[in-house]
């Protein structure tokens, strides 16, 4: 659905919309009745956000669309950041004049840049997703074809719960260490943990709502148990709490813990790691314990066993083993 809201103004009806300043555009309508409000708000809204299209819209029209259309959603955050990148290579051309060769030029002035396939991989998608919309609001009758580098082969460095203990221990700030204590604990992402408020932790029943009642995320999120370790860190939190959110400094919510969890990986010596390092560590822990998959996947807030499977199941202690036992020559040699 198209992000505006249908109101009442002089005794009829308006459509109204946030603009990218952060502000509000409002129309009246000639409608006399809801039913006929909503239809024909479409066509306004349509008209006038999406006039850019009787024009030729350049990819930075088009962009500034999508993310007005993610409205708070964690993605259009997340374009802020890489459309940097993106609109200053492509932003002054229209949909139709995007080329494979535009596409690898792109990526290979990144990487030259020093900056990681796998986030050249991702500022593309979302020049990919930003067209893909384009396509549905009829603003351009085709996406064009979006060359990306392939999506790298995830890496295998995983940490031990004596390197997350090392972590928290080193973080400098009590938030950055219940972050880091609560991302292992639960398995969660980042986003999740961020977001996490005191009435989605139950600490009598010992279970953590990681869910949102919205969606905001089309990423996963599971309702998990408290640990006895974890359940210590939540009390002895709880009891400073100052705000809503779990995480928390100055009693505000804190929108990222990168600086703060890179510093404790300074200097507790722990190299090669990133904060979703630590949930795949958390999987690793579960599965290589002889955790069932379904369980784990449970844990991951996984909708599909088979994601979780065919990126952990390697991890688990029985894994292929019947398999190596056909091979085993010399039990056969023996046998005879």
């Amino acid at each position: 659905m198209p992000d505006f809201s249908i109101g009442r103004l002089r005794g009829g009806y308006c459509v109204y919309w946030p603009t990218e300043s952060g502000g509000r555009t409002r129309r009246q309508l000639q409608a006399r009745t809801r039913a006929e409000a909503q239809a024909e708000a479409i066509d306004v809204y349509r008209r006038e956000v999406f006039s850019a299209a009787q024009q030729g819209a350049t990819v930075a029209e088009i962009w500034a669309l999508y993310r007005t259309d993610l409205g708070d959603r964690p993605t259009a955050e997340t374009m802020l950041y890489t459309g940097k990148a993106v609109l200053q290579h492509f932003g002054h051309y229209r949909p139709d004049q995007i080329t494979t060769e535009l596409c690898r030029s792109y990526s290979a002035a990144r990487m030259a840049a020093g900056i990681s396939q796998g986030s050249v991989h991702t500022e593309l998608g979302h020049l990919r997703s930003a067209m893909m919309f384009a396509v549905k609001n009829r603003i351009i009758e085709s996406a064009p074809s979006i060359e990306r580098p392939p999506k790298p082969t995830p890496k295998e460095r995983y940490l031990s719960k004596e390197e997350v203990g090392a972590l928290i221990d080193a973080a400098s700030a009590p938030h950055i260490g219940l972050a880091i204590h609560l991302l292992f604990a639960t398995a969660g992402r980042v986003g999740a943990i961020l977001d996490l408020t005191w009435d989605r932790v139950d600490l009598e029943r010992g279970v953590i709502n990681l869910r949102l009642d919205d969606a905001r995320t089309r990423k996963g999120r599971a309702v998990v148990p408290i640990n006895r370790g974890l359940m210590a860190a939540l009390q002895t939190a709880k009891a400073a709490a100052i705000s809503p959110y779990v995480v928390e400094f100055g009693g505000e919510q804190i929108a990222s813990i990168r600086k703060g969890f890179e510093g404790a990986a300074r200097r507790a010596g722990i190299e090669g790691i990133t904060l979703h390092t630590i949930r795949h560590s958390a999987a690793v822990a579960m599965v290589s314990s002889g955790i069932p998959i379904e369980k784990v996947a449970q844990f991951l807030g996984h909708s599909n066993t088979a994601v979780t499977y065919s990126t952990y199941g390697r991890f688990a202690p029985e894994h292929l083993t019947d398999a190596a036992e056909v091979l085993d020559f010399v039990k056969l040699k023996a046998a005879r």
